[in-house]
């Protein structure tokens, strides 16, 4: 896994290669989820080049968000009086 000093580095030389708009397109990409393929043929460099510079700028966060109905019905649960 790359340090800070690194990821500073490697970043710099993927905007010496694709300038700022490309660094700020990879990132854009990499937040929608694009797959790996479709990123690598728009920067047309392999899969594992992506994996890398994904692995080198950030990191994946899952999130699990409750459905707004089911909340609705927790909510309602907590209301309603005991029988």
């Amino acid at each position: 896994m790359a340090d800070g000093t690194s990821r500073a580095r490697i970043a710099r030389n993927f905007v010496d290669r694709y300038g700022v708009g490309g660094l700020q397109r990879l990132l854009d990409a990499l937040a929608e989820g694009l797959s790996g393929q479709v990123i690598a043929d728009e920067f047309q460099v392999s899969r594992e080049r992506v994996r890398q510079w994904k692995n080198a700028f950030g990191h994946s966060v899952t999130l699990y968000q409750v459905h707004p109905e089911v909340r609705r019905v927790l909510r309602e649960e907590h209301q309603s009086p005991p029988m």
